[in-house]
């Protein structure tokens, strides 16, 4: 199972989003993608899910197994940038999950989706608000995992959480089978295990790709190599204003 992406663009009214994106994610090698504000990591996301709004224009081929425009849900599981979006803050949890199950026509009900992400089957009785952060995510996850889609995009899943629960909602992600492909926005260098795969982007375009361990210790790209000096526990040395990295 792979998910491709063939020289993706993304133009929307204001500019260009993305430019010629080539990518691979691999079923059992989780993708991650990491780049600074703006670099297009959403717009990846929103690319591969089918969420790009309708004034954007899309070039290139986005498919799974050679499949063009796949289903979101069934095929591709969403988890947002914010995960407090996924639900009706109205509702409990447990309604939402059934409805979405019921949707999708998924085999596992909302008891088993909150096991499957490590969460009580007391949290179906809460509104999302009465939630953690952390619990939100994992119940954001478990949605995504209703349909039993063979391919989960998850859009900075870690962003409003701390070091510890960013691990453990990374560590679910990856966990989730050898038999699905993940893909993972970030801009947290420190969550990426060492065995994924890494894509850094830049202003619209892939700089670097490889084995995360790789990348991280000897960086090819100029870009990477001051993203890793800009980390705290390498100095916090600021990205230098006059660099110029190309296209």
């Amino acid at each position: 199972m792979t998910l491709s992406l063939e020289g993706v663009g993304v133009w929307f009214p204001t500019g260009q989003a993305l430019t010629d994106v080539d990518l691979v994610a691999a079923a059992g090698r989780p993708h991650f993608v990491i780049g600074g504000s703006g670099s297009g990591k959403s717009t990846l996301c929103a690319a591969v899910t089918g969420l790009l709004p309708g004034s954007a224009k899309l070039t290139g081929q986005v498919s799974v197994d050679g499949h063009p425009e796949p289903r979101r849900g069934s095929v591709i599981g969403v988890v947002p940038q914010s995960a407090m979006t996924c639900f009706t803050p109205v509702r409990r949890l447990g309604g939402q999950l059934a409805e979405t199950v019921r949707h999708l026509r998924g085999e596992r009900g909302p008891e088993e989706l909150l096991e499957l992400v490590g969460l009580e089957a007391g949290a179906l009785r809460k509104y999302p608000h009465e939630l953690s952060g952390g619990m939100v995510q994992r119940a954001a996850i478990a949605a995504a995992l209703a349909g039993d889609p063979p391919v989960v995009v998850a859009d900075e899943p870690t962003s409003a959480l701390d070091r510890d629960h960013s691990r453990d909602i990374v560590a679910l992600l990856t966990g989730l089978g050898s038999d699905r492909v993940v893909l993972v926005t970030t801009h947290d260098f420190g969550v990426v295990p060492d065995d994924a795969d890494l894509t850094v982007m830049l202003a619209s375009r892939v700089v670097e790709t490889g084995r995360a361990a790789d990348v991280l210790t000897t960086p090819e790209h100029p870009y990477t190599r001051d993203l890793l000096a800009a980390l705290p526990e390498n100095g916090l040395n600021p990205l230098p204003a006059d660099r110029h990295y190309g296209g």
